[in-house]
């Protein structure tokens, strides 16, 4: 998990022009240091796994001559990581280091000499001065999903002290002339392969960054990267597609992402900046697809309203529809004609909708004779909101204006039909909107990422997600 808290979206390198993102992502100092402290967790379960080898061999030792000695069974007990960072390097990637690291081991000891003579026991040894430090470098692998890998690596360990438990203090001059040295050399070329598979072990959950999520069975929204992060002295900037796209039909729309510029905050560890451009783009998919329609009948009004969808209520207003219709069931078809846009402005987000509302009178035998159409020019307000890891939304009517489309009952005030739309948007229309808004779309995310302490705020062209985020 090392570092993922600030690679998850952060390590992406893609091979795309670069274009105006939909979605920008900062990475703060506070996201960074998260990423540290998972990042020691990770370096010091591979620390623990150090192996040590078996060392044997015949020295001279002085006053006791020629010695045969082997040390075993050495393991490692504890490990301490006291001083540790992962710094940007601006324009570049990332730098870990670890500086006065130590490991604590335990072993077994035996000698022989004069011979016949043999001595065993115990020794604890203990490694300090351990300092490593590793370059990361940042790719995109050939699916567009990111990769990270080690580019170098240097490890040194400072000295290693040794408490031998039984024999004589000549065993001393044993391990300091002959065994410190080589016992120093076989743990320090085991650091970097464990510091270099820290960070490769990262590849396998960079996999599951949705690149591509599926929102449902008419859209996808796209996150892949649209151009190399931008890596600062305390952040990294990241510059995301974030397109909708219909299901198996990528068809761009006939408007382009405004460029934006992200605020400077740094009190979440995560900042996403999602533009008007892709919500926009989510209305032109689901435009394209079809489902912007919405039929209403009168077991969809609350009982407890007065107006209900029959001729009986229309035929007061529209004298030709009691006349040529009467005692007949109504249906109102609802059905956007051209895509709806959404603008943002500060603590401020409207959607612009141009409908049509073409009702019918529902014939005994089922069929439909139209009676009118509407033109409805509409304004809502809409309330985005984080819920768990997906981005969702409510709506309020703000304004309705009718205009006659066409007539099939002859002349009337349409002004008229005002307060029967009004009920109709407020208990049908506005609420089967909200239904289908609040299952939300899927954010950038990898693996069990949470977000936490979460933030939303609607600025100019932009709305702007601060949070902090954990891993389970």
């Amino acid at each position: 998990m090392f570092l993922c808290c600030w690679l998850v979206l952060g390590s992406l390198i893609p091979a795309t022009l670069s274009i105006d993102p939909g979605v920008k992502v900062r990475l703060t100092e506070k996201g960074i240091e998260y990423g540290r402290q998972l990042g020691m967790a990770a370096m010091q379960q591979k620390l623990n796994s150090i192996q040590v080898p078996d060392f044997s061999g015949k020295e001279r030792v002085s006053p006791i001559g020629k010695v045969r000695y082997d040390l075993s069974n050495i393991r490692v007990l504890k490990v301490g990581i006291p001083k540790s960072s992962v710094d940007l390097v601006p324009g570049t990637g990332v730098r870990m280091s670890i500086g006065d690291a130590f490991i604590s081991l335990n072993g077994r000891w035996k000698v022989k000499y004069l011979r016949i003579i043999k001595h065993s026991g115990s020794f604890d040894l203990n490694v300090n001065g351990l300092n490593i430090a590793t370059t990361i470098s940042i790719k995109t692998d050939e699916t567009g999903r990111p990769a990270v890998s080690s580019d170098s690596c240097s490890a040194a360990v400072g000295s290693a002290k040794v408490k031998f438990h039984g024999g004589g203090s000549w065993l001393y001059n044993l391990f300091t002339r002959f065994i410190d040295k080589a016992l120093r050399n076989a743990m320090q070329k085991q650091i970097c392969p464990r510091a270099t598979s820290v960070v490769s072990d990262l590849n396998p959950q960079l996999k599951t960054l949705n690149v591509l999520a599926k929102v449902d069975k008419y859209a996808e929204i796209e996150y892949s990267m649209v151009s190399s992060p931008t890596v600062l002295k305390s952040s990294i900037d990241l510059s995301l597609k974030g397109e909708f796209y219909n299901i198996g039909k990528h068809q761009e729309p006939p408007f382009s992402p405004a460029a934006f510029n992200l605020p400077p905050q740094n009190n979440n560890m995560l900042y996403i900046g999602m533009s008007a451009f892709t919500v926009n783009s989510a209305a032109f998919v689901y435009n394209n697809a079809g489902v912007l329609s919405l039929s209403v009948t009168d077991d969809m009004i609350p009982k407890s309203s007065p107006i209900r969808l029959n001729t009986n209520t229309f035929g007061v207003i529209i004298p030709g529809i009691a006349k040529q219709f009467p005692d007949l069931m109504m249906k109102l078809l609802v059905k956007m004609e051209k895509t709806p846009t959404l603008t943002f402005e500060p603590n401020n987000a409207t959607v612009q909708a141009t409908t049509t509302v073409t009702a019918f009178a529902i014939q005994t035998n089922s069929t439909l004779s139209p009676l009118f159409v509407l033109n409805l020019e509409a304004s809502v307000s809409a309330r985005m909101f984080v819920s768990e890891m997906k981005l969702a939304a409510a709506v309020t009517l703000n304004k309705m204006d009718l205009t006659l489309a066409k007539s099939n009952v002859g002349d009337f005030q349409v002004s008229a039909l005002n307060s029967i739309l009004q009920v109709v948007f407020k208990w049908v229309v506005i609420p089967t909107v909200n239904v289908q808004l609040a299952k939300g779309y899927p954010l950038p995310t990898i693996g069990k990422m949470k977000l936490v302490n979460t933030q939303l705020n609607v600025l100019k062209d932009y709305m702007l997600i601060g949070t902090d985020v954990q891993f389970s």
